[in-house]
């Protein structure tokens, strides 16, 4: 099988060294490691990579302007950013970053993470959904949910995001909750991020909105290995944490 190639963009020579190590373990074809911005985006034209990891604080140009570059290359990228900043985040998206890692990470967690975005931008949806063996045996709940995730493309810069991904935690560890979302589920949410259930309700709403505006349909009915939904059908948010949290049940069961 032919590996991926991959380019790294990250000024930390210590984090660069792990990145590099932990890729090619994973069977990645790391092809070109640079902190200029403007190196990265000639390592665009030079290797063809099939996924960039760049941080957004470069030599000459900053990883915003390789996020434009790689986007019109129609090159998928994984940003790092040194602190979970809505604001930064949110920029890095909007030029095309598809996940964004925050330090301090594990180089496994990139790994692992990278995986899931290539197998959904590649439309692995003709199999079902699988975790790596060795994302199955190490994988929080937290990682596994966020798999899920950035396959279907919620990305996590939004509110919905920790929501959703809190909602899901409780319909795991306590399954009779998604009876009732409204009296238990979404104030419990509000109350850990001091906020509303009104608010939690229509920010999980929106999450849920943008994936399925994202078209990735048939990646959605893989994942959960079924034909699911069609066309612009949506679930109601009780309806989508539930099948995530019974998908994630029965995967602890097998």
């Amino acid at each position: 099988m032919k590996k991926k190639k991959i380019v790294i963009l990250e000024s930390n020579v210590e984090l660069r060294d792990r990145l590099i190590q932990a890729f090619e373990a994973g069977g990645y074809d790391v092809r070109g490691v640079s902190d200029d911005g403007a190196e990265g985006i000639d390592l665009i034209g030079q290797v063809h990579p099939d996924l960039i990891v760049t941080e957004l604080f470069l030599k000459s140009v900053d990883g915003i302007g390789v996020l434009e570059a790689a986007k019109a290359a129609n090159v998928p990228c994984v940003t790092i950013v040194a602190a979970a900043d809505d604001a930064l985040i949110g920029r890095a998206m909007e030029k095309g970053a598809k996940y964004c890692l925050v330090k301090p990470f594990a180089a496994d967690t990139a790994v692992k993470r990278v995986d899931e975005l290539l197998r959904a931008e590649s439309g692995a949806q003709a199999e079902p959904y699988r975790e790596p063996a060795y994302a199955r045996r190490a994988a929080t709940l937290e990682e596994r949910i966020s798999n899920i995730f950035i396959s279907i493309g919620i990305p996590p810069h939004i509110k919905g995001y920790s929501y959703l991904r809190e909602g899901i935690k409780m319909a795991v560890e306590r399954p009779d909750v998604i009876n009732n979302v409204t009296k238990i589920l979404y104030p419990k949410i509000g109350e850990k991020y001091g906020t509303t259930a009104s608010k939690v309700e229509r920010a999980i709403r929106h999450a849920i909105e943008v994936a399925w505006n994202r078209g990735r349909i048939d990646v959605i009915n893989a994942i959960f290995g079924a034909r699911v939904y069609i066309g612009n059908e949506k679930p109601t948010n009780s309806e989508f944490i539930a099948l995530v949290a019974d998908k994630l049940i029965l995967e602890t069961m097998v």
